[in-house]
């Protein structure tokens, strides 16, 4: 058999085959379409965001540039690789162009593996709207995220300057941390769907699994989506992708009041577009992978299928697909535009000691739940089940909670100071006033209101 007339056989296969007959011609045009499409949806997002926070803060965002000022990120990309480089003089050549090389490349790479619709026919010639897929395509994806936190580290080394170097210790720190809580929340899917390819977890979630549906009530071949089946892991799995992209309010490495630009305070010109281009393509990446993994892919939902039996077929793939992920990217925009920066001993607690302990005691939850479907009777299935979870509440209720230690006056800061020693800030970072101002206080206190408001100089 010709590798055409297997590609025209495997055209009805819901697994999405069929890209692993594909011509090189077929390949090449898909590649192309892949960089061309995340190069649009960057420019797209940039004003996309832009315009939303101004509408928010009740102001006028971009409106000179294009019709209503879409081309505003346009012409920012064009002017950027324009602009006068700057290279510090301590800074490593070799590592310096490297770094952003290596953000940009995992963030094109960790796209190929992402299902954007079911087989389409160009003329004759029918194919996935896949680039390519491997049973562990999953790991493909976090392989990339953890490369990418290289090209961020190795830049804020390179540069020679403190300040960047103090920003890529902090982005990586903190990378890794919510890449781990990332991990854990998509073994939920792996369990669930029982594979690590992209294409057959859409696919698990638009036929459903006698195994693991049934026993929350729902009809096996009911199209289900894992963001209502494993809604823990989604909500986890969310809070890890806005760490992992160093996005508000987890954009600590980028703390403007602390560390200026973070890692990349010493790139200019198109070195600082690639990292520029990295963030946003990441942005889009955690959602297409959210979208995937959650929201059942390309596939429409349910209500649209239910009247519209051939919401599924063809290009009409792509509109679902990109509905769902710009509905995400709406979400990192929102949190941005609303909620203030966390300090960074906060978030490292959070992500640490509430993310990952609870994502571990959902995991080993779900893996009860498999075997007492497949072992129990379902009265005791249930009856197990709920043991369990009146366990956990019981706990989680009763668990002492931690105590703080009790704040120290100034004088007994001021008192417990070593002799010899210099004054330091608490550490809340809440300065205290000068002697000077609270002798004054003192001074006023039997002051009544609209008395002398002057202070008396000491």
């Amino acid at each position: 058999m010709t590798p055409h007339s297997m590609i025209l056989a495997a055209a009805t296969d819901p697994t999405l085959k069929t890209f692993e007959n594909d011509y090189w011609w077929v390949t090449l045009i898909k590649l192309v379409a892949v960089f061309v499409v995340l190069l649009l949806l960057t420019l797209f997002t940039i004003n996309y965001e832009r315009k939303v926070v101004a509408r928010m803060a009740v102001r006028p965002g971009p409106n000179q540039v294009g019709p209503k000022g879409w081309l505003q990120s346009l012409t920012d990309g064009l002017k950027l690789p324009f602009k006068e480089e700057i290279i510090p003089k301590t800074a490593d050549k070799v590592i310096y162009f490297i770094a952003p090389v290596i953000s940009a490349t995992t963030a094109f790479t960790a796209f190929s593996v992402i299902p954007f619709g079911g087989v389409v026919s160009f003329g004759h010639y029918h194919t996935a709207l896949q680039l390519t897929d491997v049973p562990v395509s999953v790991l493909v994806l976090l392989a990339c995220s953890s490369l990418s936190v290289y090209g961020v580290v190795l830049a804020g080394w390179a540069s020679g300057s403190t300040y960047p170097l103090l920003g890529g210790l902090r982005s990586s720190a903190q990378m890794i941390s919510y890449e781990v809580a990332m991990g854990l929340s998509i073994v939920a899917v792996f369990m669930t769907a029982g594979t690590m390819s992209t294409s057959q977890i859409v696919e698990a979630q638009a036929q459903g699994n006698a195994s693991d549906i049934s026993i929350l009530g729902f009809h096996p071949t009911t199209p289900s989506w894992y963001a209502v089946l494993l809604l823990p892991s989604f909500i986890i799995y969310c809070i890890s992708a806005v760490g992992e992209t160093n996005r508000a309010p987890f954009d600590l490495p980028e703390a403007e009041s602390e560390l200026v630009g973070g890692f990349h305070t010493e790139y200019s010109s198109f070195k600082f577009a690639m990292f520029f281009l990295a963030e946003y393509i990441n942005m889009i990446t955690v959602s297409a992978f959210a979208t995937t993994l959650f929201l059942g892919g390309w596939r429409a939902p349910w209500p649209i299928t239910w009247f519209w039996h051939g919401a599924n077929t063809g290009w009409f793939g792509l509109i679902w697909f990109f509905a769902k992920v710009l509905i995400l990217l709406f979400g990192f925009i929102w949190l941005r535009a609303t909620l203030p920066r966390m300090r960074y001993d906060q978030f490292m607690r959070f992500g640490w000691k509430v993310l990952i302990p609870v994502n571990l005691v959902w995991i080993l939850f779900l893996s009860y739940v498999k075997l007492a479907n497949n072992e129990f009777s379902d009265r005791t299935k249930w009856l197990s089940i709920g043991g369990i979870v009146v366990v956990v509440l019981l706990i989680a209720m009763l668990w002492p909670a931690a105590r703080k230690p009790r704040q120290l006056s100034v004088e007994e800061q001021i008192a417990s100071r070593p002799p010899g020693s210099f004054p330091v800030p608490p550490i809340d970072l809440q300065v205290p006033p000068s002697p000077r101002a609270r002798r004054a206080v003192a001074e006023r206190a039997p002051a009544t209101v609209g008395g002398d408001s002057e202070t008396k100089e000491v």
